[in-house]
């Protein structure tokens, strides 16, 4: 049995009932497999009894002491329990908030052993995170102790019984799902010795090796099954291609007023190399914001337009979906490409007139939302899907556009740069282009920090900029106050902005519009019609106005790193110099200075990416935890770079020598990732 195999509930082990589990599955723990796999946070060192002296230096410790008195104080209106506790090197506190039974358990006179966190604080040393136990006769250690992760109701206790269960109960039962040979080249522990040693650890050591094992076994298997998905896809799945029907790329490309840069050059010959493959293209097209992923796209929509195929451009909002149908329209209409924009908004007249042409293949490109995969909607011959901002997607609707076509190309955009490591993890499957260059002549924008209470000299600012003819954003965390004290919001800074600037047309733009009133205040406001555009993040992605000089976001300290940069993108597209102030409100927490600081210093968008990454995390950074991308729950993509590019080398070789893993020490692999007969079939 393999570790994924244990998909036993966890109420199979003895001393859990439907309560505990319950709370386990709140923690992320329903099934044996998963209790067995959970880390712990930290580990407590009890291994070792210390003086009361060391433990302060330490921060933490495990020390034997007598109880020498009980006090009270007053706290928030109750009396708090001190228990005065001291050894051979000092006396010590320990403050027992809403402990105040451990009066009865540790009379004066007592022997404990107590292990807590020990600090110098109003002129003695206290702990009030304790665990504390009487002992008879010599005191002794009880070892290093897992920490694990908890809600309301759960202990440490349970937890650790629950483990030790599962660890005695299959422990003997379980195979390793990673072959021997790389085991023994990568000097990774057995599997049974890397769970017994992350749970119940001998050394302080031994935890450390337990966890470079399990994490690379975790990213081994994860890329392996990319990599056989990919393999799969390339091989089982070749497709005729038409023959050209039209010169529509040459044409398209020789009427640009400009040249693509290098990097677009480079991306879109990678892209059209793939797309004249008999198997289906899967690439991630990424770079920084202002890079010309868009163009890149439309383009590859032409090849496939030229040879006889359909093109569609799913984007996770109708904001961003006529903002592209507009650019796609300027830029292919006078080449002869027909374009459609589907919404879900769309009135059935006109939906029905939309999906026949659709569906007889009059209509080369389309564009819309989520819409372009509803019942309704079908193809004639859908042969590239372009799926923008795809983090926003989840992957059953990602699916669910690439099925209306026959095995259609595929290629999704991030508008956000994405960190190597994560795109080799979240995108193993997917080949990946990159634009790292911008156009030439772009200038960089100045980003200004304020605090808010000294915004005036902002609003001035834009105001000068406003009587030179330029065009100004202004950006809040919500639409309405909503009860939040002090927090503004988008609908009431509109009223107090159109007062501010008087003379100047003041629009408000926010998700819960009428997406007509919406679409049609923006299409005003890149006119020229509207001179300030007050907004919530729905302006963050896609929008493009070249004469909008000025980006303002108001608690920019409630903004992600990521989405900062998106909004500071929004400016600069002209040829006037653009600025942007991150008006933030104090306190600001540690994170959010960190944010503040590192957007402030940098405009590379990759850069800005990694520390997003390193401060935020993966699943808050690009969603992936709401589209299922990661699911690692051991390993660590930053820390663990390493074991995953060793690991990648091992599956190349693997799957060279044996594809469908049916050499008998790959078989554990093989089931770990679910390969079936039917699959190589």
């Amino acid at each position: 049995m393999i570790p994924s195999e244990l998909t036993e509930s966890v109420q199979s082990l003895p001393g859990i009932g439907p309560g505990r589990a319950e709370l386990l599955s709140r923690i992320g723990v329903a099934t044996v497999g998963d209790l067995l796999y959970l880390p712990p946070l930290r580990y407590e060192d009890r291994s070792e009894i210390i003086s009361i002296v060391e433990a302060v230096r330490r921060g933490e410790g495990l020390v034997a002491a007598t109880v020498h008195s009980h006090d009270h104080f007053p706290h928030g209106g109750k009396r708090v329990l001190k228990i005065t506790i001291g050894d051979e090197s000092s006396r010590a506190a320990l403050v027992c908030f809403g402990r105040n039974f451990l009066a009865r358990s540790f009379p004066p006179g007592s022997e404990i052993l107590v292990f807590g966190r020990f600090s110098l604080r109003y002129g003695e040393i206290q702990s009030s995170m304790f665990d504390a136990q009487r002992v008879k006769g010599t005191p002794s250690p009880t070892g290093i102790l897992p920490v694990y992760p908890l809600t309301e109701g759960l202990s440490q206790k349970a937890v650790r019984l629950a483990v030790g269960a599962a660890l005695k109960r299959y422990l003997p039962e379980l195979e390793d799902p990673l072959p021997d040979e790389i085991r023994e080249m990568e000097g990774l522990l057995p599997l049974d010795r890397a769970l017994q040693s992350i749970h119940t650890p001998d050394t302080t050591e031994a935890p450390k090796q337990a966890l470079r094992r399990l994490s690379f076994e975790e990213l081994f298997l994860f890329q392996l099954s990319l990599a056989r998905r990919s393999m799969v896809r390339k091989r089982a799945v070749r497709r005729p291609r038409p023959e050209r029907t039209r010169r529509l790329l040459e044409t398209l490309r020789s009427a640009l007023p400009f040249n693509l840069t290098e990097d677009q050059e480079t991306v879109l010959h990678e892209i059209v190399t793939d797309m004249k493959k008999p198997w289906p293209m899967n690439r991630l097209l990424h770079g920084d914001v202002g890079s010309g992923k868009t163009l890149v796209a439309l383009l590859a929509a032409v090849h496939a337009v030229e040879r006889g195929e359909q093109a569609a451009l799913m984007v996770p909002t109708e904001l961003l979906a006529r903002q592209h149908a507009w650019n796609a329209a300027r830029l292919l209409s006078p080449a002869g490409v027909s374009l459609a924009l589907v919404l879900g908004s769309i009135r059935t007249p006109v939906r029905r007139a939309l999906t026949e042409a659709l569906a007889e293949g009059s209509i080369d490109l389309v564009v819309g939302t989520h819409a372009l995969f509803s019942q309704d909607i079908e193809y004639a011959n859908l042969g590239l899907v372009v799926i923008d901002e795809q983090h926003r997607f989840g992957v059953d609707q990602r699916e669910a556009i690439v099925e209306r076509g026959p095995a259609p190309d595929v290629l999704l955009m991030s508008a956000t740069p994405i960190p190597r490591s994560l795109a080799l993890t979240a995108f193993g499957e997917s080949d990946i282009s990159t634009i790292t260059t911008l156009p030439p002549g772009r200038k960089p924008v100045e980003t200004h920090l304020a605090r808010m209470g000294n915004e005036t000299r902002v609003y001035e600012f834009i105001r000068r900029e406003l009587a030179a003819g330029r065009q100004a954003y202004f950006v809040y965390p919500a639409i309405e106050e909503g009860g939040v004290r002090g927090l503004r919001s988008a609908t009431d800074m509109a009223e107090t902005l159109a007062d501010y600037f008087q003379g100047h047309t003041v629009g408000l733009v926010h998700s819960r519009m009428d997406p007509d009133v919406r679409s049609e205040t923006m299409r005003r406001f890149n006119d020229g019609a509207v001179d300030v555009l007050v907004a919530t993040s729905v302006v963050e992605v896609g929008v493009d106005v070249p004469n909008a000089t000025c980006m303002v976001v108001e608690h920019a300290e409630l903004f992600g790193l990521a989405a900062l940069h998106q909004l500071r993108g929004r400016v600069g597209r002209g040829p006037h110099q653009a600025y942007c102030f991150l008006v933030y409100q104090e306190p600001l927490t540690d994170e959010g200075k960190e944010r503040l600081r590192v957007l402030y210093q940098s405009h590379d968008g990759f850069f800005i990416a990694e520390e997003d990454l390193r401060i935020r995390g993966p699943g808050d950074m690009f969603g992936t935890k709401q589209a299922g991308f990661l699911p690692l729950r051991i390993a660590d993509i930053q820390r663990d770079m390493d074991l995953m590019i060793r690991g990648r080398t091992h599956i190349a070789r693997i799957l060279t020598d044996d594809p469908d893993l049916q050499q008998p020490q790959h078989l554990p692999a093989r089931r770990a990732v679910g390969i079936t007969d039917q699959e190589n079939q």
